[in-house]
């Protein structure tokens, strides 16, 4: 399977690759070498779907705020 780069993956690739990496890390049976290259490619996968996350979250409150109705004044407004 070809990597590839973090910055061009949606959510779901970057999260099912992090969760193999994670898999392969919790084995213990992977090379000293090895797990440090994933551990440093796990971290980045992470980063990245945080970020992904957080886009995702404004965009819904930007969605969420846009449709609200404005308030009906208050009597103390009045």
């Amino acid at each position: 399977m070809e990597k590839l780069e973090i910055a061009d993956m949606n959510f779901e690739e970057a999260l099912q690759e992090l969760e193999i990496i994670i898999e392969k890390l919790e084995s213990g049976e992977v090379p000293l070498e090895e797990t440090i290259t994933l551990y440093d490619r796990g971290s980045e996968l992470k980063k990245h779907c945080e970020l992904k996350l957080q886009s995702a979250e404004e965009k819904i409150q930007r969605i969420s705020l846009s449709q609200k109705a404005p308030e009906e004044p208050k009597i103390e407004d009045v």
